[in-house]
């Protein structure tokens, strides 16, 4: 019997082996497909006047070991800016994905939904699409800690929310030791620390965390979207004892600034909120203040950990997006100053971090791409396949999250504006911020080589070409942002106000 012989085709092995590499392709991408569940939950946690103090993000003076753990299985967003460095204004245009501007939302004054009666909010937008949404404690502003002491939340949105919880806590009435670490400030924003007695559930952070694990275990068979809110950082520095002593005052560093750097900066922000004039904060007092300011991020830290080994033990992790922010950035004596509503990089960026449980490859890797508090509305409905209003104004995440180095990112600035008619643009090598529209004057910062922002080139003729293009910029994203309708709701408010007091 004789054998036949075959000629072996060299494209046939070709072939063979386009068609194995397609099939392993298809398998790869079903299996992960897989694991990404239809509807995944939604886990938002906000702190409170949190700037990016922390050890994952640079500073190992502070000790924040539950955020690194989230940040080991997410992406952490190196250059996340708010865009308005105060907390109502901030928290509506994070909820609903729009500039300040656009959304007419601005300082601490009025709620969103009185701005806008038809906004859509982003847990709003979960809701109408079958979710389950919960807030607890403090998402949209709420006076701190007034608010707390109380139990209220005023100026909160019930159509983004199936289920509310207000925490009430004793804040800077707690028992334990008080200190006042900023003298002359004898108003409610004062650095007032208390290493308290008591448990963490004694405390607004600690009730939270609680209130948010029973929310999870109650619905963890239904798809979700929880809030969480921390009013840790935000003073009163109320935190446990036991986080106090974690940190040895005596070798706190404070921030290091020129003596004289405020001299080249505009006078409306020179004078407001000046350490010398408004808060008295000696050397030593800044020891203790920021002993107790980091005090109250392990608190609040520890908080996330508790909410986070819920998840593990709920078997929700797998299919639930964790998203970890704070409202804006805060100023811990630099540039001579304290708090908020100032327009330097301490002020306007955030600590961000999101972790997708499907995207394993990227855990642990960070982004040094310019990003906005308002690009997170569309990252999660991306991510849920669900489909927003068409006028939100931020870009999806996704990009990022696929690829941290994404060449298809393509936001190349951060708009922030803030009171007295301030406006900031940053971009990878400058910032450039003006006030009162300009009127007020100017500030330039090359980020390359100055990046503490210390000294000002605005009035330097070398940079006058710069100057002005980055001005044109910011002019051409604040219409972009909403500047016109703005204005046109000023008008009507005023005019309305003059026809009421004629009558």
């Amino acid at each position: 019997m004789k054998l036949s012989s075959q000629k072996t085709d060299p494209m046939s092995y070709c072939n063979r082996y386009c068609f194995l590499v397609v099939m392993f392709s298809l398998l790869a991408t079903l299996t992960l497909s897989a694991e990404k569940p239809d509807k995944p939950n939604i886990l938002f946690m906000i702190s409170d006047d949190l700037n990016t103090s922390l050890s994952g993000f640079g500073h190992p003076q502070c000790k924040t070991p539950e955020l690194d753990k989230l940040a080991d299985r997410g992406v952490k967003f190196l250059n996340m800016h708010c865009q308005y460095p105060v907390c109502g204004a901030s928290r509506a245009s994070l909820m609903s994905g729009l500039y300040p501007y656009t959304n007419k939302t601005m300082g601490n004054q009025g709620t969103l939904r009185g701005s806008m009666p038809d906004v859509v909010t982003m847990s709003q937008l979960f809701r109408k699409n079958g979710y389950y949404a919960g807030r607890v404690s403090k998402i949209y502003h709420m006076r701190i800690p007034m608010e707390i002491i109380a139990g209220t939340a005023d100026f909160d949105d019930p159509h983004s929310w199936d289920e509310v919880v207000n925490v009430k806590a004793p804040e800077q009435h707690a028992l334990g030791k008080r200190t006042e670490w900023s003298p002359k400030d004898k108003g409610s924003q004062t650095f007032t620390g208390i290493e308290a007695q008591g448990g963490d559930d004694v405390h607004a952070d600690g009730k939270a965390a609680a209130h948010a694990i029973r929310f999870l275990k109650k619905n963890k068979d239904k798809p979700f979207f929880l809030a969480v809110g921390f009013v840790r950082p935000h003073v009163p520095l109320v935190a446990p004892k036991k986080y106090f002593d974690i940190y040895d005052r005596n070798k706190m560093k404070a921030p290091e600034v020129p003596e004289n750097d405020l001299d080249d900066v505009p006078k409306v922000i020179r004078k407001y909120k000046r350490n010398s004039t408004h808060y008295g904060v000696t050397p030593e007092l800044h020891k203790g203040l920021l002993q107790a300011y980091y005090a109250s991020i392990s608190y609040m830290d520890a908080q996330v950990g508790r909410i986070l080994r819920t998840l593990e033990e709920e078997g929700l992790s797998k299919n639930t997006i964790v998203v970890f922010s704070s409202d804006h950035g805060y100023l811990l004596g630099h540039h001579h100053k304290f708090q908020k509503q100032h327009l330097f990089e301490e002020s306007t960026r955030v600590p961000f971090i999101i972790s997708v449980p499907w995207m394993k490859t990227q855990h642990g890797q960070s982004t040094s791409k310019i990003t906005e508090l308002i690009d997170l509305y569309p990252t999660l409905a991306d991510l849920a396949q669900l489909t927003a209003p068409s006028s939100l104004q931020g870009s999806s995440l996704l990009p990022l999250l696929r690829n941290p180095n994404s060449s298809e990112w393509k936001k190349d600035l951060a708009f922030t504006v803030s009171r007295n008619g301030g406006e900031s643009i940053k971009t990878e090598k400058w910032r450039y911020t003006q006030w009162g529209f300009g009127k007020s004057g100017m500030e330039l910062y090359d980020l390359t080589r100055d990046p503490g922002e210390f000294n000002n080139l605005a009035g330097d003729a070398q940079y006058a070409s710069i100057l002005q293009k980055l001005k044109k910029r910011l002019e051409t994203k604040r219409l972009e942002a909403g500047y016109l309708s703005f204005k046109n709701h000023i008008k009507k408010k005023q005019r309305k106000k003059k026809l009421n007091s004629k009558q």
